[in-house]
C-alpha cells in the first residue's frame, strides 16, 4: 500500500517525488541478485506477491550502521496485514538471519484500515506495496562481505486467502566506509516517514490518558479521555481524518476507539474482555494526527489503562492468558508444504456456437432497455426524428454510423477481452468498470453531453436554430459517438440470456469472443435500425416543433440521472471519498464546459486564452481529484463477524465418507479464521435461518475443514480443485459421491438450499435410489 504521507505540511512535491522513486526502484530491481527476489501466492498460475530484499548501502564499515528491508508489491485488490492485523487474518513476519549485525525491531508504516460494508469486521494491512525495513549494526570484527537473510511469512488476500512464504539472501561487502545504496536509500527514507514516531521521542508529542473510572470492569465498556500535546505542554492544533487510530493488540481489552472532540483532545471508548488479564492493560497502537491538506505527522502511543476487576457475579478467569493467533511459521512448521496440483481443465459447455450467437443478439437487444442504455437510445431517436423530418437522405448513413460504432466499440472489448485472458487473468462482462478512473471518464462524459443538451455549449453549430443545418462529417461522427456511448453503458448492465451467452464466450477461443461480441453489437443497434430498415415506421414519428427542444432538455437531466448512477457506482469501489472526488471533477467539467461555451462568442485572442482556461480547469481538476488508490483500498477487504457452524463437526475424509455412505448428503465448509469472505459467507448465508432449516429438512452433515492453521490434507483437498486458498465449499451427494458441487466463493442463500436440494434428491443407491443424478 502508498500513500503519500507527508511530515511537513505543504509538501506538494511530496507525491511526485514519491512516484518518481517508486520508478526508479522498479527499473532498478532488475538489478537485484536473483536471491534477493522472489514471488509466491500462486492463484491460479500467478503469483499474487512478490518480494525484494533491499539495503540502503552498497557497502558498509566495521562497527556501521545501515538498513534492511523486504518491498512487498501486491497484485492489484490484493493485500497483507499490519503487526495487528484487527478482527481478521495474520500479521506479517519477517526474520532476519545476518551474522555479525545486530538487527533491530521491524519498522512499520502507517497501516491502511479495511472495513466490512457493515462495519462488523475491521482489518489492518498494506496493498500495492510496502516496504518493512529494520535498523541494523554491524560488528566493529566485521570483515569481508555479510550474507544477509530474510524469511518472509505473510498472508495474501483478495477475495480468498492464500498463505505467502519467501527466503531471500544477499551480500553486502565490507569497506572502510558506509556508502549509501543512491537508488534504494530514498525508498526506505520515504517508508521512514511514514512510520510513527516512538512515545518520548524528541521533539514528538506528548499524550496523557485519563480514565473516567479507576478500574475496568470486564466485559463491559469504559470511557476516558486522550490529549495530545506539544513537547513543550501547548495543546497540540489540527484537525484528523480519516482512520486515524489504529489500536495494538491489548491484553484484557477488546475493542477500542478514540473520537476526536477538539484540537488535541480525544474521546476514548472501549470494550474490556471478559478475561481478567494478569496485569494492568496498556493503550497501545498509532495516531496519525494532521489532513491531507495540511500534512500527516504519525505516532506510536503507549498509555497505562487501569487493572480489570471481575464483574459483580460475573465469571471470569484471572491471569488467563491473551488470546494469541497462531503464528503462520509455528504452523508451517509442523506441517510439509503440499505441492499445488494444476487447475482442472474446463468442463465443456453443452452450449453450442449458434445457440450462444442467438443469446447474444436477444441479449444485446433487451439491453436497450436497461437504465443505462435508455436514456441514450432516447437521445437517439430525438436526432433521428430531426433527421427524418429535415434531412431524409442522411438517415440510413446516421443509421450506420450508430451501428459501426457499436460494432467497432464490441471488438475493441472483446479484445481487450482476449489481452487480459492472454495474462492469466479472468474477466467478467462489465469488467472495465472495476477501474475507478474509467468510471470517472464515462461520467465527465455525459455530464458533458447533458451541458449540451441543456445548450451551454454548442459542438460544431452556432445554436442559432434548432434546424439548422449539420456539418456532415461531424454529424456523422457524433453518431458513431452515440453508438460507443451505448456500449459504454451497456457493459455493467445484464439483460436476460445475456449472461450465459458471454459466460460461454469468456471461456471459448478467440474466434468465439469476437463472433458473440458481433452478435452482442448487432442486437444493440437493433432498435434503431428498425426504424430506418421499416419501410413506414418513421413516417410515424411526431413532427418536429418546441417539443424536441423541451425534449432535448429532459433528457440532459436523463443522462445526468445515469451519472447519478455511476457515481454510485464509485462508492461500491471508492467508498465515501472517491465519490467526493468525483463529484469535485464533475464539478470541474461543468466549470470547463462554461468556459468553453463562453469562449465561443468571442473571436481573436480572447477566445484562445477562455479555451485554454477551461482546458486548464480539466487537466488541473484531474490531477488533483482523480486519485482514487486511497479510497479505493478501503474497500479491497470484504468480510463479517465470526459465527459459530452449529451442528458441524471437523472435517474428516473418513467421516465424509460414513455419512455418504448413510445416505446423507455433506457440505464441506473449507475456511479459516482470518479468511475475510470465509466470515462473510458464515455471518450473512450459512448462519440464516433458511439455510439451517434446509440443512435439517434433508439431513445435511456438516464438516468443517479449518484451515487457520495450515493442514496438509485440507491443502491438498484445495490442490485437487484447482484451488490455492480458501473458502471453498463442497456440496456431496449419496448417490454420486465422486462428483462433487463446488460452489461459488461468495455464497448466496438461494445456491445453498438449491444445491443441498439437488444432492439430496440423488438417492444413494446402497438405499436403491434410482433418481438420476444431475448437476445443472
Amino acid at each position: 500500500m502508498t500513500h503519500p504521507w507527508r511530515k511537513k505540511s505543504g509538501n506538494r512535491l511530496a507525491g511526485v517525488g514519491a512516484v518518481g522513486m517508486l520508478l526508479l526502484a522498479a527499473v532498478a530491481q532488475a538489478a537485484l541478485p536473483a536471491s534477493a527476489v522472489g514471488s509466491t501466492a500462486p492463484d491460479e498460475g500467478d503469483p499474487r506477491l512478490e518480494g525484494a530484499l533491499l539495503l540502503d548501502a552498497t557497502q558498509v564499515k566495521a562497527g556501521g550502521d545501515f538498513r534492511v528491508g523486504v518491498r512487498l508489491r501486491l497484485d492489484p485488490e490484493w493485500h497483507v496485514y499490519w503487526k495487528n492485523p484487527g478482527d481478521s487474518g495474520l500479521a506479517t513476519e519477517v526474520s532476519w538471519d545476518v551474522p555479525g549485525v545486530t538487527v533491530g525491531d521491524l519498522r512499520w508504516p502507517f497501516p491502511q484500515t479495511f472495513r466490512t460494508p457493515d462495519g462488523f469486521i475491521t482489518t489492518h494491512g498494506y496493498h500495492d506495496e510496502v516496504l518493512l525495513f529494520a535498523p541494523a549494526r554491524v560488528s566493529t570484527a566485521a570483515t569481508g562481505a555479510l550474507t544477509v537473510s530474510a524469511a518472509v511469512d505473510a498472508l495474501a488476500c483478495k477475495v480468498h486467502c492464500i498463505p505467502a512464504q519467501l527466503v531471500l539472501s544477499r551480500t553486502l561487502p565490507v569497506g572502510p566506509e558506509t556508502v549509501p545504496d543512491a537508488e534504494f536509500a530514498p525508498l526506505f527514507d520515504a517508508s521512514q516517514a511514514q512510520v510513527p514516531a516512538a512515545p518520548g521521542a524528541d521533539g514528538a508529542p506528548r499524550v496523557a490518558l485519563a480514565l473516567d473510572g479507576a478500574t475496568l470492569t470486564a466485559g463491559k465498556p469504559f470511557t476516558g479521555t486522550l490529549t495530545v500535546t506539544t513537547a513543550d505542554g501547548k495543546p497540540l492544533a489540527g484537525n484528523v481524518e480519516g482512520d486515524f487510530f489504529v489500536p495494538g493488540r491489548i491484553s484484557g481489552v477488546d475493542t477500542v476507539a478514540l473520537k476526536q472532540t477538539g484540537p488535541g483532545r480525544f474521546a476514548l471508548t472501549g470494550q474490556a474482555s471478559s478475561v481478567v488479564p494478569k496485569g494492568e492493560p496498556r493503550l497501545t497502537g498509532a495516531l496519525r494526527l494532521g489532513t491531507a491538506a495540511t500534512g500527516f505527522t504519525a505516532m506510536d502511543v503507549d498509555a497505562p489503562l487501569a487493572p480489570v476487576v471481575a464483574a459483580a457475579g460475573g465469571v471470569a478467569v484471572a491471569g488467563a492468558a491473551p488470546l494469541k493467533v497462531p503464528s503462520m511459521k509455528d504452523a508451517l512448521g509442523k506441517v510439509k508444504p503440499a505441492a499445488v496440483a494444476s487447475a482442472p481443465a474446463a468442463v465443456e459447455s453443452p452450449m453450442g456456437l449458434g445457440l450462444a450467437l442467438l443469446f447474444a443478439f436477444l441479449g444485446g437487444a433487451l439491453l436497450n432497455l436497461m437504465p443505462c442504455v435508455f436514456p441514450v437510445l432516447a437521445l437517439k431517436a430525438y436526432g433521428f426524428t430531426r433527421m427524418v423530418q429535415e434531412e431524409k437522405g442522411r438517415v440510413a448513413p446516421h443509421a450506420a454510423a450508430y451501428a459501426g460504432g457499436i460494432l467497432a466499440t464490441m471488438m475493441l472489448l472483446a479484445g481487450a477481452v482476449l489481452v487480459v485472458r492472454a495474462g492469466g487473468n479472468s474477466v467478467g462482462w462489465g469488467f472495465q468498470f472495476q477501474e475507478p478512473l474509467f468510471v470517472a471518464g464515462v461520467s465527465a462524459v455525459l455530464v458533458a453531453f447533458a451541458l449540451n443538451l441543456f445548450g451551454v455549449y454548442n459542438l460544431g453549430t452556432d445554436g442559432t436554430a434548432l434546424a439548422g443545418k449539420v456539418d456532415q462529417s461531424h454529424g456523422l461522427m457524433r453518431s458513431a459517438g452515440e453508438g460507443v456511448l451505448a456500449v459504454v453503458l451497456a457493459t455493467p448492465c445484464s439483460a436476460p440470456l445475456l449472461g450465459t451467452a458471454v459466460g460461454f464466450a469468456f471461456a471459448a477461443g478467440a474466434a468465439t469472443v469476437v463472433a458473440v461480441f458481433l452478435a452482442l453489437g448487432l442486437g444493440l443497434a437493433l432498435p434503431f435500425c428498425v426504424l430506418v430498415l421499416v419501410p413506414g415506421l418513421a413516417k410515424k414519428l411526431p413532427k418536429p416543433g418546441m417539443w424536441m427542444e423541451r425534449g432535448k432538455q429532459f433528457l440532459g437531466f436523463a443522462l445526468l440521472g445515469t451519472t447519478v448512477w455511476l457515481v454510485w457506482v464509485m462508492g461500491g469501489l471508492a467508498g465515501v471519498d472517491g465519490m467526493a472526488r468525483l463529484l469535485a471533477f464533475l464539478i470541474a467539467v461543468g466549470l470547463g464546459t462554461w468556459l468553453y461555451g463562453q469562449s465561443q462568442g468571442l473571436e481573436g485572442g480572447r477566445r484562445g486564452v477562455t479555451v485554454a482556461l477551461a482546458v486548464l480547469t480539466l487537466v488541473g481538476a484531474g490531477a488533483v481529484a482523480l486519485r482514487f488508490d486511497e479510497a479505493q483500498a478501503a474497500l479491497d477487504a470484504r468480510g463479517a463477524v465470526a459465527s459459530s457452524h452449529g451442528g458441524s463437526q471437523p472435517w474428516d475424509e473418513a467421516a465424509v465418507t460414513a455419512a455418504l455412505a448413510a445416505g446423507q448428503p455433506v457440505f464441506v465448509d473449507f475456511t479459516a479464521d482470518w479468511c475475510l469472505t470465509c466470515k462473510f459467507n458464515e455471518r450473512t448465508v450459512l448462519s440464516r435461518e433458511d439455510v439451517r432449516q434446509a440443512f435439517m429438512k434433508h439431513n445435511v452433515a456438516f464438516f468443517v475443514a479449518d484451515w487457520t492453521r495450515r493442514d496438509a490434507r485440507i491443502t491438498t483437498k484445495l490442490a485437487e480443485h484447482g484451488r490455492a486458498g480458501v473458502p471453498m465449499y463442497l456440496v456431496l451427494s449419496p448417490g454420486a459421491p465422486d462428483k462433487p458441487e463446488v460452489l461459488n466463493e461468495l455464497l448466496t442463500a438461494d445456491s445453498v438450499i438449491q444445491a443441498v436440494r439437488r444432492a439430496a434428491e440423488c438417492g444413494s443407491p446402497l438405499k436403491g435410489g434410482s433418481v438420476v443424478c444431475a448437476r445443472p
